[in-house]
């Protein structure tokens, strides 16, 4: 019986650390991962259930990859994550092709769901997710040698009326510090020089395990690997972002003075029927003070428009805080209508053609600031990780600021540097774009 399985993988950062853990157990247990799912005797689907676009690209992936059960080498259909936990039971009615299923909590059985699923034994495998890989767990990275996500807490405990993750992810739960620096050290000798920390509130990490919040004592320990350059902190919920935490972001020389703080809206009647943490006043001097103490920080943010009762009045005051507030980035996304939460049922739906408008006009306010911030820089000599050179000008190298996350952020163009891919070279900033800059090696 064939051996080789390949992995598909949809969503987020968690998702593909999740696909890595499950390459990692199959590849152990005797497997031969192939990148192409056509030559693949077994193919997992790792999919997404976060918002109506994503579950519908999830579907629609299942059903390509059903088609090699067909054309190609496929025996097994096994379909993984967020949208098999939420409808495990619409997916196995829906889609026969599908051999097996596991939830977000059984990663680590995907083994045995794969074996069983190639004995024709269709499989389920779910509970209460309360699975969380460790240092020793074995991962088989994908994508950049150099850098890599870490993924220190899972599942959520907040009550956000909009989302659904708690419903897919289960409560909120830590590694310990002693785990993620071990892996952290396991990266690094296996030459990742950036890790980007995630969880779905990062800044409630330790409070589960330790009784207390502790984010900066794990961003002192993780400072303390010697082979890492840049520690890179994502998904900062505004609610619980410390004096302590700006201190430790301030002050330790590898945590890149990057912010990602998901505010998801300005006005406080939205922020309250959303259930979220902080109110207007309260972000504004939040955003004063990371700006005060930590000096040349980039803030990235997230909206969501067309929340149901956001009148336009409230909409355009979001705008003109966006336009205030300045921030590097952001991302905008139109509220989708998430069956088993709150907002779903609220009154003052918005139709679909006005949330789009919405988001089009606020993405084109942030692409603005954007503009600007970029423009600031021009002058400035800052620190790029080369990550490949350009397919048309072999003499321009492509890397990113510490300023900038991987595949979501802008990129720096430089001239004039040699190097290799994961190499980290100073640069004078000399032009600046919508979201991306342009430099010279000094």
């Amino acid at each position: 019986m064939g051996r080789q399985i390949a992995v598909v993988t949809l969503g987020c950062e968690k998702n593909q650390v999740d696909s890595e853990v499950m390459m990692g157990l199959m590849e152990r247990w005797g497997f031969d991962l192939v990148a192409d799912p056509q030559e693949a005797d077994v193919i997992v689907v790792n999919t997404c259930g976060f918002v109506d676009q994503a579950k519908a690209e999830s579907v629609n992936t299942i059903l390509q990859m059903a088609q090699y059960k067909e054309n190609g080498h496929c025996k097994a259909l096994v379909v993984a994550g967020c949208l098999a936990q939420r409808y495990q039971e619409e997916l196995m009615r829906e889609i026969p092709e599908i051999d097996g299923m596991l939830g977000t909590g059984e990663f680590h059985r995907v083994p045995e769901v794969v074996e069983q699923a190639l004995a024709g034994r269709h499989p389920m495998r779910f509970g209460n997710p309360v699975y969380l890989y460790d240092e020793v767990t074995p991962r088989k990275r994908v994508g950049l040698p150099y850098s890599s996500y870490v993924k220190i807490a899972e599942g959520c405990d907040h009550g956000c009326t909009f989302c659904a993750i708690p419903l897919m992810r289960g409560k909120f739960r830590s590694r310990p510090i002693p785990s993620i620096v071990e892996e952290a050290r396991r990266l690094a000798a296996d030459g990742v020089r950036e890790i980007s920390l995630i969880a779905q509130d990062s800044t409630q990490y330790g409070l589960d395990l330790y009784g207390r919040r502790r984010l900066p004592d794990l961003l002192k320990a993780l400072n303390d690997v010697d082979e890492l350059r840049w520690i890179r902190l994502h998904y900062a919920y505004p609610g619980y972002f410390t004096d302590e935490l700006i201190d430790a972001m301030a002050g330790l020389p590898k945590v890149c003075k990057y912010v990602d703080l998901p505010l998801q809206h300005s006005e406080d009647e939205i922020l309250r029927a959303m259930h979220r943490p902080g109110r207007n006043s309260q972000v504004r001097k939040l955003l004063e003070r990371i700006r005060t103490r930590i000096p040349n920080v980039a803030i990235r943010s997230s909206f969501i428009v067309g929340f149901p009762g956001e009148t336009e009045e409230q909409f355009l005051r979001l705008a003109d805080f966006v336009e205030e507030m300045a921030f590097d980035r952001i991302g905008v996304f139109a509220f989708s209508r998430e069956e088993g939460t709150p907002s779903a049922a609220m009154e003052g739906q918005i139709s679909e053609a006005e949330k789009e408008r919405r988001a089009a006009w606020l993405m084109e306010v942030g692409r603005k600031a954007s503009a600007a911030r970029g423009a600031a820089r021009v002058g400035q000599v800052i620190d790029c990780l080369l990550e490949r050179q350009d397919d048309r000008r072999p003499d321009i190298w492509i890397g990113r600021s510490e300023y900038d996350a991987p595949e979501i952020d802008g990129q720096v163009f430089v001239s004039g540097a040699g190097g290799r891919p994961g190499e980290f070279v100073k640069v004078r900033i000399t032009h600046s774009f919508d979201f991306d800059l342009a430099g010279e090696g000094v």
